[in-house]
């Protein structure tokens, strides 16, 4: 499988994309750390991780899909929710993961858009977040992840991205080429 982008090229997308929501929407100025390639995932992580799942058909007809995800502390996490939201949110709770949510959509939202750009268009999907102590995440294809690390005063938050070539699914193309009914009683 080949990279869609190359890593370069990821890095400095999320940097702009990451550093212009983070001013935007939290008046918070990022620094970008230096990236790196994960193949390995982190364990035992605490904190609070999202994803959204990124998936085209390039300009050539050529089928891409990969993930977007964001990481960083609870402590973080509440902060960024706090000052998206205007309000001090003291702990993880449903409106600090929408609120986390809603940051990494606009993110890799924006990053779509200049992906779009480079290879055609491309498809989001809804963000998940997960919090918790002591959990690991991982791909099932165990692909390299381009990681660009952010410092936001004390905090920090990673933007992690994976895509790759894919055989379209002849599955979903099999069965999804006419319309089925299902009659149930």
């Amino acid at each position: 499988m080949e990279e869609i982008l190359d890593s370069a090229t990821i890095v400095t997308i999320v940097g702009n994309a990451t550093r212009e929501v983070l001013s935007t929407m939290l008046g918070l100025e990022a620094e970008t750390e230096e990236s790196y390639m994960e193949t390995a995932p982190h364990s035992n992580t605490e904190g609070v991780v999202s994803f959204v799942g990124l998936a085209g058909v390039g300009r050539a007809g050529d089928h891409w899909a990969g993930t977007g995800t964001l990481r960083c502390s609870s402590v973080a996490a509440c902060r960024f929710a706090s000052r998206f939201l205007m309000t001090e949110l003291p702990s993880v709770d449903d409106e600090v993961l929408d609120a986390f949510a809603e940051l990494t959509n606009m993110i890799i939202g924006n990053f779509k858009n200049e992906v779009e750009k480079r290879v055609g268009p491309t498809g989001l999907s809804i963000p998940t977040v997960i919090h918790g102590r002591n959990f690991s995440t991982r791909s099932l294809s165990r692909e390299t992840w381009t990681v660009v690390p952010f410092l936001c005063g004390e905090d920090r938050i990673e933007v992690k991205i994976c895509l790759k070539d894919r055989e379209p699914n002849t599955f979903a193309h099999r069965y999804g080429e006419r319309q089925e009914f299902i009659l149930t009683r």
